[in-house]
């Protein structure tokens, strides 16, 4: 007698982690990725470091049918790396119940997380029945990690001891990797690029392939099917916070700058410049109403570096305000960085 043959096991939705340091292009690689959906049904949680979500909104703007509103799930107020059981777990078992699950996950971290603690949770018997990560994708903004933002830093005035942040949260992004893409590429010349680019593949634990992207244009079919399986790998991807069990983010900071609208968008970057400059500022986003212009104004600073353009109109129950997200170091003269920019608006 013939014996009947079991049904096939369910096969794993795939979940593919994009990580990178603040401002590196990580959402811009996002909205490439939804625009060249081909029909694959996405689901995208992003996390933000400050208490107001701006790359959610971006994604969003995007239109793409197979990617609504409902599959962008926004999780601000922290990192995920710290709030794996509270936020992260509970909203990937709410997209795995729905009707008809995503064909895969996007999952953009803040740019000041560890991906070794997320890649942890995939390895819970909730997760591994049901999703594996199929890659981690590091983000590298390529002018700033030339520039030496990453390297060691010296002695800030008053510490007892050498610490460099920046530099940690950097190599543990690149550790866990499995392709780096060193975005912005454009504004390198080639001698410069192939520098950096022998700098990182000396920094990964492993051999890890490494591309050179500009606005984040990379095929999908490059991104999505590297098949990793990262969760059955995570002693081939240390961190230098194994040992410590948490990270903390107590060396970095965030608040929100509200206010109406503006006349002068000029103005508000230059003192935007000059803020970067003159204070521990490593990143800047948001939106700015100005005046008598019916699109809302995307802003978007990394140090010293801006840029902005009209992004989207402003939406009909939408209040025109502007608002910007500071992000830094610990220690920042808050108080003078929101007169400075409330000064500029007028």
């Amino acid at each position: 007698m013939t014996r009947p043959v079991p049904p096939a096991a369910p096969s794993k939705i795939p979940a593919t982690v994009v990580t990178g340091f603040l401002g590196a292009g990580k959402t811009t690689l996002l909205r490439h990725l939804i625009a060249h959906a081909n029909g694959r049904r996405l689901a995208i949680i992003v996390n933000e470091f400050g208490t107001v979500g701006v790359d959610g909104d971006l994604l969003r703007a995007c239109g793409i049918d197979s990617c609504g509103d409902e599959d962008i799930v926004e999780l601000a107020n922290g990192c995920l790396c710290c709030t794996v059981a509270e936020d992260f777990l509970p909203t990937m078992e709410a997209l795995l119940a729905r009707p008809q699950p995503p064909d895969h996950i996007l999952i953009e971290t803040s740019g000041l997380a560890l991906p070794k603690p997320l890649l942890k949770a995939f390895d819970w018997p909730t997760m591994r029945s049901r999703v594996t990560v199929d890659g981690v994708i590091a983000v590298v903004d390529g002018p700033a990690a030339a520039a030496g933002r990453f390297a060691e830093e010296p002695l800030r005035p008053g510490a007892t001891e050498h610490d460099s942040p920046l530099l940690e949260v950097y190599q543990d992004q690149l550790a866990a990797a499995d392709l780096v893409l060193v975005n912005k590429s454009d504004l390198m010349d080639p001698a410069t690029l192939a520098r950096l680019h022998r700098e990182i593949d000396s920094a990964t634990a492993r051999p890890v392939k490494i591309l050179a992207t500009s606005e984040g244009r990379v095929d999908p079919r490059v991104l999505l099917g590297l098949d990793a399986a990262a969760e059955d790998d995570l002693a081939g991807r240390p961190s230098l916070h194994d040992a410590l069990g948490n990270h903390e983010h107590n060396d970095f900071e965030s608040f929100v700058v509200d206010s109406g609208e503006i006349a002068d968008p000029a103005a508000v970057i230059a003192a935007l410049e000059a803020l970067a400059t003159g204070h521990e500022v490593l990143r800047v986003k948001g939106f700015l109403a100005v005046a008598a212009k019916p699109l809302r104004l995307l802003v978007q600073g990394v140090g010293q570096r801006f840029r902005h353009h009209y992004e989207r109109p402003w939406g009909a129950t939408e209040p025109r305000r502007s608002r910007l997200v500071v992000i830094g170091r610990s220690g920042l003269d808050r108080p003078a960085i929101e007169q400075a920019i409330r000064l500029a608006v007028g």
